[in-house]
């Protein structure tokens, strides 16, 4: 393989690792330097301070993991697509699918250890930057011993690491299937039927997406009894969206159908709606990510926006108690938003890097419709199209996801004393996710679209 293709293949990799470690040392950095900064009779009186904002913060950390772990797969994924033929001909010169799993799982490791470094280096840059120009600004106690390492962020490492090797080896799970006959061909994906036909996988989607849409049911019914209904709607909620991820290939087809007719009926924009349902696999993989990143970031907005709307109910005789918790709310929504956002950004470079991929592995194919008279712009407005199509329906599919859930969980909790009540949709929160996707969608598309119309025909053509 050229240097520049495994740059390219495994750039996403080394920014998703490198983020998510990142966002994990940060987060127990600025644990550690929020704790000393505590007035020191206030800590001892409430010594469960520094184990709360740990457990606050784990909870982002997994977020942050479960996003990028899905990101590395998809990009191995592609990746492995992308290599069919050569795996085709390890395969034919005696290597076993095993050993060339193994192959890219250690280039998995080693990525993820080239970003989780770079990430945690990062990390300790901010941490020294805080508590050495924090005091200066104000923004920090002066004279306390704020700490600059901590043990916890060498864990991160090792999870980070970790989790894309795993990642990487659950990418690259399409190698057993790969026969040495694959190198006399040129197809890298699966077709729509032979993508449908992953029975084992579609069915366990269903199951899992039933079974927690059940839990869910049963979640908001406890809810009108008690607050502890949360626990049975959040894994209603988890097995269902995972469920949901898990049969991305069935389900977001028809949802990038819907969204192809926004585009028009000109050639190039049906030509795009094509080409994102095409394969489905290669779709899902490019969107379910954003899905996954649109819904979280809705879910919480919606959670804490129905949740301070059903708790102002009680406060209607206390203008003051009411005016003060309002305040105190959208402080909590500001601060949880943008952590859950990062998880985002780490699902939209996952976007950009499969969106560029494919369009590095279809150079064959764009050469042929340059050789058919198609102009270099006409090429480029495709490739912005199925962006925006991909984008769209990601955005939609995520913002209704994320508005349910978010309802869910805060009727599950406060059923028992609001009664039910409708979700409250914090509009300027959901404009600034519009606004991030019509961002992506443009951003996502200016590299590939750029590769795209310096393909020439004759050199497209005669690549084997």
């Amino acid at each position: 393989m050229k240097t520049g293709a495994g740059i390219r293949e495994h750039g996403a990799t080394v920014i998703v690792a490198a983020l998510s470690t990142l966002f994990a040392a940060t987060l127990i950095l600025f644990t550690g330097i929020m704790t000393a900064a505590l007035d020191p009779d206030l800590l001892e009186a409430s010594g469960t301070f520094r184990a709360v904002l740990l457990m606050v913060s784990g909870v982002f950390i997994v977020i942050a993991l479960y996003v990028g772990a899905i990101v590395t797969a998809n990009t191995f994924a592609t990746i492995i697509a992308g290599r069919t033929r050569t795996i085709a001909l390890l395969r034919l010169v005696g290597a076993t699918s095993r050993r060339v799993r193994s192959r890219v799982a250690a280039e998995g490791l080693a990525m993820g250890a080239i970003g989780a470094a770079i990430g945690w280096l990062l990390a300790l840059a901010l941490a020294f930057a805080a508590v050495t120009w924090g005091p200066q600004l104000g923004w920090l106690p002066e004279g306390r011993d704020y700490p600059l390492f901590d043990p916890l962020t060498i864990g991160a490492i090792g999870v980070v690491v970790l989790t894309t090797w795993v990642a990487a080896w659950a990418g690259s799970r399409r190698v057993g299937s790969v026969s040495p006959i694959a190198a006399t061909g040129a197809a890298v994906e699966l077709r729509p039927d032979a993508a449908r036909g992953r029975t084992a996988r579609t069915v366990w989607a269903m199951i899992l997406i039933i079974l927690g849409a059940v839990l869910l049911a049963l979640g908001l019914l406890l809810g009108l009894l008690t607050p502890l209904a949360l626990l049975v709607a959040f894994f209603g909620g988890l097995l269902s969206f995972t469920g949901i991820a898990l049969g991305a290939h069935v389900i977001m087809p028809p949802i990038l159908r819907l969204t192809g007719k926004v585009l028009g009926q000109g050639p190039t924009a049906r030509l795009a709606a094509a080409n994102a349902t095409r394969f489905p696999e290669r779709s899902a993989r490019a969107t379910i990510g954003l899905v996954i990143g649109v819904t979280l970031v809705t879910m919480f907005a919606v959670a804490l926006d129905t949740y301070g709307s059903m708790t102002l109910m009680a406060f209607d005789n206390d203008p003051a108690l009411a005016a003060a918790f309002d305040e105190s709310l959208a402080i909590t929504t500001a601060v949880f938003t943008g952590l859950v956002g990062f998880s985002a950004i780490i699902a939209a470079v996952g976007m950009v890097n499969t969106l560029s991929l494919s369009v590095l592995q279809r150079t064959r194919e764009l050469g042929l419709l340059r050789a058919l008279g198609f102009t270099g712009g006409q090429v480029r407005r495709m490739v912005i199209a199925e962006s925006a199509q991909m984008t769209l329906a990601a955005l939609g599919f995520g913002l209704v996801l994320g508005i349910f859930y978010g309802w869910a969980a805060a009727q599950s909790l406060l059923g028992s004393q609001a009664g039910l009540a409708w979700p409250t949709i914090p509009w300027p929160v959901i404009a600034g996710i519009v606004v991030f996707g019509l961002a992506l969608a443009v951003t996502a598309a200016v590299a590939p679209a750029r590769r795209a119309i310096r393909v020439s025909p004759v050199v497209a053509l005669a690549i084997d």
